[in-house]
């Protein structure tokens, strides 16, 4: 808590906070607040960890890669790679202390690998509160709780060939090399993925929808579809 109080008092100080922004700080609970400040400081500690277990059993009916380096052997179903397309790109939202995140998992069907990519702010719950009013430093890897099958709020999975997936996973990594900050505005986390799913062909909802809503939104005006075919342009 007092890591959000002395945030408050140098956002107040430097002018930077909107009235709505201060009774939004003020109103935020001592549990939200140290919920996300241990959040940050595992990241901290991980923060050139990109990869972990997930929980194999709660995420084999997903078809969902569940596992980092060293791959181990394939859960997947005989024929269900050629069905839909031997590559994906999982468009996710999960729960957090406040807002929500969303984020993509990448990566091959018939391994047991995932590549985690989203924006957050970069550092403890101060860089958070005032992403609210400026831009500040990002982080474009796996945050915590990404790989958690309990944090989960929504999914919407979409199919590439090889060709097609050497493409966008390339855009991936190009646009996390391109985005330094991070802003709750702008430079968001529905944004970043956003920009993804219109590279791949997509319709894509407005940024500022909750994270959940994002992603549901996001398969809701693709009807659903599962496999993606990117143009020779791309």
């Amino acid at each position: 808590m007092a890591n959000g109080l002395n945030g408050l008092a140098l956002c107040l100080l430097a002018g930077l906070c909107t009235p709505a922004l201060t009774l939004e700080i003020q109103s935020a609970s001592a549990h939200e607040i140290e919920t996300r400040a241990g959040s940050e400081r595992f990241i901290s500690h991980r923060r050139e960890v990109h990869k972990r277990t997930a929980d194999a059993n709660a995420l084999a009916s997903s078809d969902a890669p569940i596992e980092s380096k060293p791959a181990r052997q394939s859960t997947r179903r005989p024929g269900s790679g050629s069905a839909k397309g031997p590559y994906y790109v999982d468009f996710r939202a999960r729960t957090a202390a406040s807002w929500g995140h969303a984020f993509v998992w990448y990566g091959k069907t018939s391994e047991r690998e995932v590549e985690v990519a989203g924006l957050t702010p970069a550092g403890d719950t101060l860089p958070y509160i005032l992403g609210h009013v400026m831009w500040v430093p990002s982080e474009t890897g796996a945050s915590y709780g990404d790989l958690d099958p309990q944090y989960l709020t929504a999914s919407y999975r979409v199919y590439l060939n090889e060709p097609d997936a050497k493409k966008a996973f390339a855009y991936i990594k190009k646009l996390q090399a391109s985005s330094p900050v991070w802003n709750a505005e702008t430079a968001n986390c529905t944004a970043f993925i956003g920009s993804i799913a219109s590279f791949m062909g997509l319709k894509t909802p407005v940024r500022w929808k909750r994270p959940e809503d994002y992603v549901n939104s996001l398969k809701e005006m693709n009807g659903g579809r599962q496999m993606v075919q990117l143009t020779s342009e791309q």
